[in-house]
């Protein structure tokens, strides 16, 4: 336990177009060298090809796809008497949408299409029928936990 005072968690503006604080995070997330102008079109332009392609609201396709990729549990390395067991832990909340998040992009970003923002929209798309990798990747870790159930007593 920290014996320093808790860190503030600084409140994060929506953003200007969808006016949703989700999204203001994925562009966060997304951008690099603190390009965030150009995050914003990649996300943007995304969005727009999911409304083109699936014929629904591009925002709620997105939130759909962040929804099923997120884990629930994870399994954490705890070392007991020279032994390391994979431990399963819940997770808290805003790390469960952290990691869904960062998720989306690495596969995304692994995709074959050829611009960002066609491989975003096919990633979102993908995940929002729960298919796609960040929704494997999520039941690959609940499938870890579920087979070291055995070992949750060693919970920290």
């Amino acid at each position: 336990m920290s014996r320093r005072k808790k860190a503030i968690k600084r409140t994060l503006l929506p953003d200007p177009k969808f006016h949703n604080v989700l999204a203001a995070r994925f562009v966060n997330s997304l951008m690099k060298q603190g390009k965030k102008s150009v995050a914003e079109r990649i996300f943007y332009d995304s969005i727009d090809l999911v409304v083109e392609r699936s014929g629904q609201d591009g925002i709620d396709i997105f939130q759909k796809a962040l929804e099923n990729a997120k884990p629930i549990v994870m399994v954490k390395s705890r070392r007991v008497g020279g032994q390391t067991y994979q431990v399963p832990v819940e997770m808290r909340p805003d790390e469960r949408t952290a990691r869904s998040i960062r998720w989306l992009i690495r596969f995304a970003r692994e995709r074959s299409e050829r611009t960002m923002a066609e491989r975003l929209a096919n990633e979102f798309i993908a995940a929002s029928k729960g298919e796609g990798g960040a929704v494997r990747m999520k039941e690959d870790v609940h499938r870890m936990a579920e087979a070291n159930k055995a070992f949750a007593h060693y919970r920290f």
